[in-house]
Parts: C-alpha cells; sequence; structure tokens
C-alpha cells in the first residue's frame, strides 16, 4: 500500500497494469520519426491511456517494410487488437465505442 500512496494517478496506474486480471487491449499505432500527426494523435490519446496499452511500430525500419508499402502515405494508422480502426487522425467516439465493445465482451 506504500506505493499506492506515494505514486498517485497515472505512474501508480502504470505500476498496477502487469498485476491486472484484466487483460487491456492492445492499440497499435504506425508510425515513422518523424511523424508531427503521429505526436498529436498521441495526445489525443491522453484520455483514453488507462483503456489499453499502446504499441508503436516505426514502419521506416528495414524489418516492417510490408507495413511500410501499406501505410507510407497514410500514418499515423491504428490497429486495434490486430484489426485495422482509423488512419490519419484519433477518431475519439469511435475509439471509445471499440473499447467499450471490448470491455463489455470482457465483463
Amino acid at each position: 500500500m506504500f506505493v499506492l500512496k506515494t505514486l498517485c494517478g497515472p505512474a501508480a496506474l502504470q505500476l498496477l497494469r502487469p498485476f491486472s486480471t484484466k487483460t487491456l487491449p492492445t492499440l497499435t499505432l504506425f508510425t515513422k520519426s518523424p511523424c508531427p500527426l503521429c505526436d498529436e494523435a498521441k495526445e489525443v490519446l491522453q484520455p483514453f491511456k488507462h483503456r489499453f496499452v499502446l504499441q508503436q511500430v516505426d514502419i521506416s525500419l528495414p524489418e516492417n517494410k510490408l507495413w511500410w508499402d501499406k501505410y507510407k502515405w497514410d500514418i499515423p494508422v491504428f490497429h486495434l487488437n490486430g484489426q485495422f480502426a482509423m488512419k490519419h487522425r484519433v477518431d475519439m467516439v469511435l475509439l471509445d465505442k471499440l473499447l467499450q465493445d471490448i470491455e463489455v465482451k470482457k465483463a
């Protein structure tokens, strides 16, 4: 309990995530550097960050050539649990609905 009293807010949530009995969905961000739209998208995602694990895939790396060929003109692109969700900008209404659908299935 000392840890919880010492750490409040997001830091405490990050610490507790590995011990959670529920597995959070994975939101994959296909990005490259630099990507101002990706940076903006990550800021927009902040209110949702406790509801998913964010995984970033740099499509400019040689091992991600498949994703480069597919998304080089469309980043940021988001997949939720491996399924295409949206591209170019974060659609907060859509993301909330997709996350709710997953949360309801797990309940």
